[in-house]
């Protein structure tokens, strides 16, 4: 658990840094009509983060398996509407919730890490593996397509 609350409290403080560093047009310039720009990738795991926090806590007081329910990714980043928002606004929702998240892992007892979750197609992970997805799915926004120059 150690290494995910260090890798989320890296993002928290560099990501800022690597936004602030690229020029506005980069980071809302959109690929392809489909296609998400930076800011809205960043607004893409603001949404993670919401709907991974309230897994993470529920996981650890609702009835076994927990069932995470999906949630619909684009919707959520056309309805925030990320692609108009001040950049500096997404940062610190960023920050904020991977904060909260931080404060919640750190106070998961072991014993809870071992809790089933029921993540569709008749697979069960545990709430440790819940949370290590989570930062390799932040990490691999980033690296594939934030950070991509």
């Amino acid at each position: 658990m150690e290494k995910v609350i260090a890798g989320i409290n890296h993002w928290i403080q560099v990501l800022p840094k690597e936004f602030t560093s690229m020029a506005v047009t980069e980071v809302s310039y959109r690929h392809a009509p489909n296609k998400w720009s930076k800011k809205e990738i960043l607004g893409h795991l603001c949404d993670s983060a919401i709907n991974n926090l309230g897994r993470f806590i529920k996981v650890q007081y609702e009835e076994q398996p927990f069932v995470v329910q999906p949630y619909n990714q684009v919707q959520w980043v056309i309805l925030q509407n990320y692609q108009e928002r001040p950049l500096q606004d997404i940062i610190t929702l960023f920050q904020t919730l991977n904060k909260q998240i931080v404060n919640v892992l750190q106070n998961i007892p072991p014993e809870k890490l071992t809790y089933l979750c029921d993540i569709g197609n008749n697979e069960k992970k545990t709430l440790e593996w819940l949370i290590q997805d989570y930062l390799e799915h932040m990490e691999h926004h980033i690296y594939n397509q934030i950070l991509v120059k």
